[in-house]
């Protein structure tokens, strides 16, 4: 086995993120093999390196996978400099009916989003999930402002050009129509930042509400809102068999 950078060992092992890891060694709290160490790249073989947090051995914690429904005004993060609402105000301390160890948000839901968010301490699966490569889709249904006709969906698909990045949607379809607005599903199989939204106003569509509500095979389903619940196994390992799946990106 390889050996890897000291923080990133212990963000493997669950402990904490790779940020907070490095913040911790260079603090000088971390031994290795009984050595103070300060550098977070400093090489590490898991499998056969003790590596010790404040004098206390650290040891691989149980993965835990955490579906969410988040609800709009929240962001996601552990801390926030504005002092704003975070996710994990929904979590409490006793998930699982255990204390929460360290989870770490799988990808973003921005403040005005909602719907399906991981979390997880199983910071490669996590990587796994969001790597572009894997293309694991990603649905969204999408309240815009405006109605939607066959050529906003032919141009939600074919992509526009925004700040030197190109974004598209897989597919698009309409949900349902009002008089004056729009339900749209829009699945994504790769996320770039605030994605959704600047593809709509490229298209000259406000985006009124936004919704993720599924990942891959899983689904958000009835979780009510602001709650959360353990994968189960059935669905952790439909999510591993998609990501072992590689298939090729669109034709465009």
């Amino acid at each position: 086995m390889r050996k890897i950078g000291l923080a990133r060992a212990m963000s493997k092992l669950g402990i904490c993120s790779r940020s907070q890891a490095a913040d911790r060694v260079r603090a000088g709290r971390v031994r290795l093999n009984g050595i103070l160490r300060r550098d977070p790249e400093w090489p590490v073989h898991l499998e056969k390196d003790r590596i010790e947090l404040d004098d206390t051995r650290l040891h691989a914690k149980k993965r835990i996978y955490l579906m969410v429904n988040k609800p709009r005004g929240l962001v996601t993060t552990a801390r926030d400099e504005k002092g704003r609402d975070t996710i994990f105000s929904l979590l409490g301390v006793n998930v699982l009916n255990v204390d929460l160890p360290f989870v770490a948000p799988v990808g973003r839901l921005d403040k005005a989003s909602e719907g399906l968010l991981l979390l997880t301490n199983d910071s490669e699966w996590g990587q796994k999930l969001l790597d572009p490569e894997k293309h694991v889709p990603k649905t969204y249904h999408v309240q815009i402002s405006g109605l939607a006709d066959d050529a906003l969906l032919t141009r939600l698909h074919a992509g526009i050009m925004d700040q030197g990045e190109e974004l598209c949607a897989k597919s698009a379809r309409v949900l349902r129509s009002g008089s004056k607005n729009a339900w749209l599903e829009i699945v994504l199989d790769e996320g770039k930042n605030r994605h959704i939204r600047r593809l709509l106003k490229g298209c000259d569509r406000e985006v009124l509400r936004l919704v993720r509500v599924a990942i891959g095979s899983l689904v958000l389903g009835d979780l009510p809102k602001g709650q959360h619940r353990p994968l189960t196994r059935d669905e952790k390992q439909a999510l591993d068999r998609q990501m072992q799946r590689t298939p090729s990106p669109r034709n465009r």
